[in-house]
Formats: structure tokens, sequence, C-alpha cells
């Protein structure tokens, strides 16, 4: 599935790196402990978190993440937003919470790292 389909069906706002919405998601993953998601996340995932700062795009970028849903309406730090859009890392955003949102992915057919 695109992340292009996912911010349709979810009905997310797209914060940053709008014309990289093509990319492939092959999985998904929720964490907000960066450490979490270096050591679990894989390439092509979806990263689903309420962490907002520049780090998450440091993050992302270094796994090749398809991109970041930051969630509960988490205001972005300008930088996080820049460093998105020149690292190419789409960051969505949603007022939901987690847990609703992985269980939207879930009903989308995207599936966690096992």
């Amino acid at each position: 599935m695109k992340l292009r389909e996912i911010v349709d069906a979810l009905d997310l706002q797209v914060a940053a790196a709008a014309d990289d919405l093509e990319r492939e998601v092959s999985g998904g993953y929720a964490s907000d402990l960066l450490s979490c998601v270096m050591a679990r996340a894989q390439a092509g995932n979806v990263w689903v978190t309420l962490q907002s700062h520049p780090n998450i795009v440091a993050v992302a970028s270094l796994l090749n993440l398809a991109g970041i849903v930051v969630t509960e309406g988490s205001p972005l730090d300008p930088n996080t937003i820049a460093k998105a859009n020149e690292e190419h890392i789409p960051i969505l955003t949603t007022p939901r919470t987690t847990f609703t949102v992985v269980s939207q992915l879930a009903a989308l057919g995207i599936r966690g790292v096992d």
C-alpha cells in the first residue's frame, strides 16, 4: 500500500514532504522511544508516535522508513518540518490517539513488526 493511500483512508494531514507520498509501506511500528524504533522498526515501515521533535526525522532517515504519523495533535517544531522536507521524510499528523491510528492501520492490512 502506498503512503498516499493511508493519508486518504485515515484523513491524515501532510505536514512535511508532501511530494514523497508514493512510497510503498511494508508494515508499521508504534513507539515513542527512539531507541526501540531504532532497534525494531524496519525499512519501509510507517512509524506512529506522539513525538514531534527533530530527532524523529533523523531516526526515520537512518532506517529508511516510509513516513511518520504524529498523533494526538502534538505540535511540530518548525525545525522538524524543515528537516523532514530536506530529508524527504513525510510527516503526517492527526488529533487521534496512537492506539486508534494503529487500529486503523491494521484494518487497512498494515501489519506490525514481529
